[in-house]
């Protein structure tokens, strides 16, 4: 048992980095992205203006766009918990508009179930339930309203599914309802998720209910509809309801097997990356890996992107850490399973994606020169580029490399905060590293190699916690030598322009301004004065150079590649040598100190060979 462990282990050291080098960077993989329609409707609306909302779902509403129409409306009622004022604003100025009073209808039913929470009903306090159903009475006329403005329409029936649920209607009450949805769309997928929500076991149904019900939509459905995952989603219902291993033979394990056979079937119909396809490849992902199908998985992962979604993921923690650990254990399972010297399978030969286009755009700001920051960063295993920032500062970011270097490949954190941990160590000085994408931004103070403070803004996401705000600015306030923490907590709790708010902060801090074009290119460092970039160093070259520098300025750059000549000598010498040095041991007349100077020489010349054909691989990547 120890020898397989230990097999396994080495395995996975060997090969981990191998596999599934194709997948979406960690920090490019964004939690249920909006398009960008929605995104800058939802900006607008958490500053305090409805129009773009109105303009979006009145455009849904036009063109009878009823799935698109069902998630800009869903995500703006969600946006609406968190930031007040502008729903409130658009059914003043127009008390009649369907679109106002559908948002205004799933926001009611979105705010019943945030003050009862997902908690099981033991775990759910009395005045908890009783302030839950006097929302959901209140809603019902909202919803009929929804439905009488725009009799079309089936997103009011899914809404009204969902109060059914939730009200413990019966089942003659459902049954109208899904009769209502089904006249208006019959193959609306929010509608029928609703349903297989009510005919659960876990609600008012079986598990045999709800996969017949699953399996009958499904074999009516349209080449291509979401709706063929609908068994894939009660099958993953099923499993995270049972989550021990049945005794005896799983008595739905043929309804698994063709529910994911059926995903797998309609996952391939989309193109990777899709993002109408990442909610059911992201079940499909999950359910594999309870199947035990790792490389399977993979490439459901592979398919997803950079879009992770928070169901199934929810339901295990909190979503974004369990997709991105789920991926993770994935690829450690599928190197554990490589023969130790066997060579990881290809990843599918397709277009990839520019991940680099949507990886979060990285820089630190430094309180140190660009030679002090060059000479503690040596041995971070990445290539930087520092740039002055006004007298006694830096800016400093990750040069991106073709090939990652072994210690940047064990490395779990982002690049710039992991090479930060390095830099940081030892020195007097911290760093603050500021991260920006669309609808969010954040700052990580890291101090002697540790990280001190974080703080992420969202446009969507509620204030903070106050006692959580507090303690972050009080750690920034001590860590640059601020007075008064107060009005870095006043920044902190701020909500609606994530870019802006993390600019005024590093203000407050008393920091060099955020570099211009931060946000937008990859690198935004090479077009100020005096940027330089600092080449990765091995392990062994980077301790010379620390300890060879003297701190002056930035190190040598590498030496040019060696000749194509050069080349060819060294490796003539080591056919020379490495045949020399095998008869020379096998041969007991020549002795072992002959032996060991011709087998030193060998491994000296084949050491400088392959040191220099890396050196020119990386060169000309």
């Amino acid at each position: 048992m120890r020898l397989a462990f230990l097999l396994a282990f080495l395995r996975v050291v060997r090969h981990r980095d191998a596999v599934g080098t194709d997948l979406a960077p960690d920090e490019a993989v964004v939690l249920d992205p909006p398009d960008a329609p929605l995104r800058a409707a939802v900006a607008a609306a958490v500053s305090g203006d409805h129009a773009p909302a109105r303009e979006l779902l009145a455009a849904t509403r036009t063109h009878a766009q009823w799935e698109r129409r069902d998630a800009y409306v869903s995500r703006l009622a969600r946006t609406a918990l968190h930031h007040d004022g502008w729903l409130e604003n658009w059914i003043q100025e127009s008390p009649g508009d369907p679109d106002a009073i559908l948002v205004v209808a799933d926001f009611q039913i979105h705010q019943a179930w945030a003050i009862r929470t997902d908690a099981g009903a033991k775990d759910v306090e009395r005045d908890q339930f009783q302030a839950f159903f006097a929302l959901l009475e209140d809603a019902a006329p909202v919803i009929g309203a929804a439905a009488e403005l725009n009799p079309a329409d089936p997103v009011p029936w899914r809404i009204a599914l969902t109060h059914a649920r939730s009200v413990q209607a019966p089942r003659d009450v459902f049954d109208a309802y899904l009769a209502e949805a089904r006249a208006r769309d019959p193959h609306h997928f929010g509608c029928h998720e609703q349903a297989l929500q009510y005919l659960c076991a876990k609600w008012y149904g079986s598990h045999e209910e709800m996969f017949r019900y699953a399996e009958r939509v499904a074999a009516s459905a349209p080449p291509g509809s979401k709706l063929h995952a609908l068994p894939l989603r009660a099958a993953l219902e099923y499993r995270l309801s049972e989550r021990d291993e049945p005794d005896g033979p799983d008595p739905h394990g043929p309804d698994t097997e063709a529910a994911l056979t059926r995903a797998l079937s309609l996952s391939d119909s989309y193109g990777a990356g899709d993002r109408e396809a990442a909610g059911f490849r992201n079940e499909l992902a999950l359910l594999l890996i309870m199947a035990d199908r790792p490389a399977e998985a993979l490439d459901a992962f592979r398919s997803i992107g950079a879009h992770a979604t928070e169901f199934p993921w929810a339901r295990l923690g909190d979503p974004l850490a369990e997709f991105l650990d789920a991926r993770s254990d994935v690829r450690l399972d599928l190197a554990s399973r490589i023969p130790l010297f066997g060579r990881p399978p290809e990843p599918p030969a397709t277009d990839a994606p520019d991940w680099a286009e949507l990886t979060p755009r990285a820089v630190a700001i430094v309180p140190a020169p660009p030679a002090e920051v060059a000479q503690a960063a040596l041995l971070c295993g990445y290539s930087l580029r520092t740039a002055p920032a006004g007298e006694g500062a830096s800016y400093v970011e990750v040069v991106p490399e073709a090939v990652r270097s072994r210690r940047a490949a064990l490395l779990p954190e982002e690049p710039l905060t992991s090479a930060a941990e390095t830099f940081t160590t030892g020195e007097s000085w911290p760093a603050l590293v500021l991260h920006r994408a669309p609808g969010r931004s954040s700052v990580t103070a890291l101090h002697q190699g540790k990280v001190l403070a974080t703080h992420t803004w969202h446009t969507e996401s509620p204030t903070p916690d106050h006692a959580e705000v507090r303690a972050t600015a009080q750690s920034l306030a001590h860590l640059y030598r601020r007075a008064d923490p107060r009005p870095l907590a006043h920044i902190l709790r701020s909500t609606g322009d994530p870019a802006g708010h993390q600019e005024t902060l590093v203000t407050a801090l008393g920091l060099p301004p955020v570099p211009p074009g931060f946000g937008g290119e990859t690198q935004v460092l090479g077009g100020l004065p005096g940027a330089r970039v600092l080449a990765r160093r091995g392990l062994l070259a980077g301790m010379r150079d620390t300890m060879s520098t003297g701190g002056s300025g930035h190190p040598p750059e590498p030496r040019p590649p060696r000749t194509p000549l050069w080349l060819l000598v060294r490796a003539l010498m080591l056919l020379v040598l490495a045949p020399a040095a095998v008869l020379a041991w096998w041969n007991p007349q020549i002795g072992w100190f002959r032996s060991l100077l011709l087998s030193g020489a060998a491994v000296h010349v084949a050491a400088s060979l392959t040191g220099s054909l890396l050196r020119r691989r990386r060169s000309t990547a």
